[in-house]
């Protein structure tokens, strides 16, 4: 988040008055969720590596106890 002077806020208050306080505490939860939406927003996934994208899955074991074709004996 910028910590500039002259970034400004505009809050209208529709009903009721609020007092200091409760428009500090407002001010105070916008920012931080604000943050944080901004910081997962900017979160990238890690990509996947040439090596791991190329890497194919193991062969299973060979199973000696079925015959092959006409070699079954």
């Amino acid at each position: 988040m910028r910590d500039d002077a002259d970034t400004t806020v505009d809050i209208d208050v529709r009903r009721g008055s609020p007092t200091p306080e409760e428009l500090a505490a407002l001010i105070a939860v916008v920012t931080e969720a604000y943050a944080q939406e901004t910081a997962a927003a900017a979160e990238t996934e890690p990509g996947v590596d040439a090596w791991h994208r190329s890497a194919r899955a193991l062969r299973t074991p060979l199973r000696r106890d079925v015959p092959f074709g006409r070699f079954a004996g």
